[in-house]
């Protein structure tokens, strides 16, 4: 089951996710979810002023195809500030071509989507609904952090303390 909740205060918005585990499960229902959160530490391990943001898709892709499992490449984290989605996107591989900058004190939703089988996605008619094409299961890890001299300091999730660095 994934929580995917967008709080907001003073005007300003932040973007989390999880994926739980439901029990009864099955040894690769419990991989997948784990490899996103897996897939999420191996994107803020790259956070740093200066490093290029495709790193962070980079290193994504590289933890779920290790794990044998595949990203979702049509969804993607996103700045976030005053509204939900702002620039810049945030892919969950490398793009390649020329990477933005990460600068200090950007604040970013970095959030792995990881697919059990291809990754192909579809759109229910409700424009709200995404399933995967092939049946496969999905899970999905997002924290919003702010680029410090430091790394990330995340902003969401149970861990997270003001001024503390994660």
């Amino acid at each position: 089951m994934k929580i995917d909740v967008t709080p907001m205060l003073d005007g300003f918005v932040a973007d989390g996710a999880v994926t739980v585990v439901v029990e009864p499960s099955t040894y690769r229902g419990q991989s997948l979810a784990r490899c996103a959160e897996g897939a999420l530490a191996a994107a803020l391990a790259q956070v740093l002023p200066g490093a290029p943001l495709h790193a962070l898709g980079a290193a994504i892709e590289r933890h779920v195809r290790g794990a044998g499992f595949s990203v979702i490449r049509t969804l993607t984290g996103h700045g976030v500030g005053r509204t939900i989605h702002e620039a810049p996107e945030v892919p969950n591989y490398d793009p390649g071509g020329p990477s933005p900058w990460l600068t200090e004190g950007l604040v970013l939703a970095v959030e792995p989507l990881v697919a059990e089988r291809s990754g192909q996605v579809k759109v229910a008619r409700d424009r709200w609904t995404i399933a995967t094409c092939d049946g496969g299961w999905t899970a999905h890890w997002e924290h919003t952090i702010v680029v410090t001299a430091h790394g990330a300091m995340i902003l969401t999730g149970a861990t997270a303390r003001s001024g503390t660095l994660h």
